[in-house]
């Protein structure tokens, strides 16, 4: 599979390396390549996925449900949502910082949208803003968009969504996803995210779409792919999605690490003689 970028140490070595921005974001998929995006929500992680080579870093309301231990996002705030991003944008040297607008943030009106959109980027260094939901959120991308602010889609599964789906639950009604994708495509976003479908009405819809798609939990046959980090890293498993592939299993490793911490403090082994000052 073709990549976009090249790891750049681990520890952010390499000099001044080219930021990856939104017109670089288009320009993947004409070339046929797939595209990286990771969730973000800290400047110590920003920092590591942004070494790797990741092409964009997501600040998602997901940290709602993954580092504030809620059921789902809804309760997440602007404010949040901007404390975070700075935190990430800190740490993400070249990688793309895209910022979820969170739960009634953008859907009361147009205006609304705009403002919060304009506090997000200004507050944070961020360089573009996530909308859920498709044709019904159209006038508030264009009026983002007519503030210079660009925009990333979400279509499918749309986590703010999950009172009316009835939970997070797998979307399939092609003819109705399409239309939003397109619809998102037609207002102006340079990208949407496709979430929870049928691996085939993924595929259909990026055939359809100039933009690039972005999948989770839609298979192989969008233009590039997204997890939330806690998932990927083994970090969080309250809910664990059949598509998540776990590239690690940090929580056993952190759990035993604090464990032998506990141990060695109360046997007083630690510290030793070499962690002291003569």
């Amino acid at each position: 599979m073709a990549t976009t970028t090249q790891p750049i140490g681990l520890m952010g070595a390499a000099a001044d390396p080219r930021p990856f921005t939104v017109p670089d974001f288009q320009a993947v998929k004409v070339r046929g390549e797939r595209l990286t995006v990771l969730t973000a929500y800290d400047y110590t992680m920003a920092r590591l996925f942004d070494a790797a080579g990741v092409d964009c870093l997501l600040v998602g309301d997901s940290l709602g449900m993954v580092v504030q231990g809620l059921e789902t996002p809804l309760s997440v705030t602007v404010d949040e949502m901007i404390y975070h991003a700075r935190l990430v944008t800190r740490g993400a040297r070249r990688c793309l910082v895209v910022v979820d607008m969170p739960f009634m943030s953008y859907q009361v009106s147009p205006q609304q949208a705009v403002e919060n959109a304009g506090r997000i980027i200004k507050e944070t260094g961020a360089h573009a803003v996530k909308l859920e939901g498709g044709v019904r959120t159209v006038p508030a991308i264009e009026a983002i968009l007519s503030a210079d602010i660009p925009v990333m889609g979400h279509v499918g599964l749309t986590p703010q969504s999950v009172n009316r789906l009835g939970g997070f639950r797998v979307q399939r009604d092609e003819e109705a996803i399409l239309e939003d994708a397109l619809a998102l495509e037609k207002a102006g976003v340079f990208a949407v995210v496709i979430e929870c479908v049928p691996s085939e009405v993924a595929r259909k819809i990026t055939a359809a779409l100039k933009v690039p798609t972005i999948g989770i939990g839609a298979g192989p046959g969008c233009d590039g792919q997204v997890l939330v980090a806690h998932d990927m890293l083994g970090l969080f498993d309250e809910i664990k999605p059949r598509f998540v592939k776990q590239y690690a299993e940090l929580g056993d490793l952190i759990l035993r690490a604090a464990a032998d911490y506990c141990r060695d403090v109360r046997q007083g082994t630690f510290p030793g003689p070499e962690h002291g000052f003569r």
